[in-house]
């Protein structure tokens, strides 16, 4: 069976990796799979709070945003190199994470929901109102494509991201280097932490498990993986504009994970490849029948109201709810249901 499910993923990433020259890609194609790249991103950054630490966020968008204009300010106006902006861009998502995270773990359920809501809109009224930095409603045009440059020994070699085929390699090693960590981190005592806290925060604590510094790790991470994306969509979009983080795009991406499971990695991909090609299939055939493409939203509703009644858990329900792991912790939690109900 090992070797089965290794072959199938060696097979799965020739195919990926082949895509790009198979017949039927074409640039619109090629767009809607790093599209989808950007979003699976997003959806596992975001599954770090909900799905492993049980806390709503509505949010996220806006460090996907921060992302994106620190990416096209610093490589629009100061010609910093994307490898560059990388680092900083997440650290910067990061460091909002932890400042937005300190004080509103304090609250809890609706509280903390609304609280992070408000996040995104201040983000998309700073993004709106400073335009001595961002230019406003006007959007930033003209931001850079990634390049790679190399000189040695003489040799000056540059070769600019201007179709959509770069983009997708470079967005395939994004997704997967994301994926790794996210799976690593599940697997270590930071990811088991989480689900402790996810479970049963009083059983948590009294393990010993610090609840405040481990979800305000939780927040910078998942912020600096949102920062990631957004640094990425920047340069591959070439323009920025305030209403592109809109709190839809937060629903959105909510809608990813419940789709394919909460707490589930594979889950997370699997919704963002349904819903973004769905989209577009939306988008394309709802002016056909009349309809205005904005009502692929109402049908995103649909979808959860329908996933909710039939299938609460997602595609994916039963890998972190019949884990080791969690087992372990559910174990935990009914013996001290007994010994306080003894």
């Amino acid at each position: 069976m090992t070797g089965n499910k290794t072959a199938l993923k060696l097979l799965g990433l020739a195919a990926l990796l082949a895509f790009p020259v198979l017949p039927f890609s074409s640039e619109y194609v090629m767009h809607v799979a790093v599209l989808i790249m950007v979003y699976a991103v997003l959806a596992m950054g975001l599954n770090v709070l909900p799905g492993f630490c049980n806390l709503l966020d509505l949010g996220y968008v806006g460090f996907y945003g921060i992302g994106a204009y620190t990416a096209g300010i610093l490589a629009l106006n100061h010609n910093v190199s994307f490898w560059l902006i990388v680092p900083g861009a997440i650290a910067l998502g990061a460091l909002c994470g932890m400042l937005r995270g300190a004080p509103t773990l304090r609250l809890s359920g609706d509280y903390f929901a609304i609280v992070t809501f408000g996040f995104t809109e201040l983000v998309v009224l700073f993004l709106t109102n400073e335009i001595w930095l961002t230019r406003g409603p006007l959007g930033l045009p003209g931001i850079p494509p990634i390049a790679l440059s190399l000189e040695f020994l003489g040799i000056d070699w540059r070769y600019d991201f201007l179709s959509e085929i770069p983009y997708y390699y470079l967005g395939l090693a994004m997704v997967g280097a994301v994926y790794v960590v996210m799976c690593r981190i599940e697997d270590s005592r930071l990811g088991r932490a989480w689900l402790a806290i996810k479970e049963d925060p009083l059983a948590a604590a009294s393990c010993g498990i610090n609840l405040m510094a481990y979800k305000t790790v939780a927040f910078a991470f998942s912020a600096g993986v949102g920062a990631l994306a957004g640094c990425f969509m920047a340069q591959w979009s070439m323009f920025l504009a305030p209403d592109v983080f809109k709190f839809w795009e937060s629903f959105l991406v909510l809608c990813m994970i419940v789709l394919g499971g909460l707490g589930n990695i594979n889950g997370a991909i699997v919704g963002a490849v349904v819903l973004i090609a769905l989209g577009e299939v939306l988008r394309v055939l709802l002016p056909k029948l009349g309809l205005p493409a904005e009502t692929r939203f109402l049908v995103y509703g649909l979808i959860m109201i329908l996933i909710m009644r039939f299938k609460p858990g997602g595609f994916f329900p039963t890998i972190a709810a019949t884990s080791k792991k969690s087992r372990l912790i559910l174990d935990l939690k009914a013996r001290l249901q007994a010994e306080r109900a003894g």
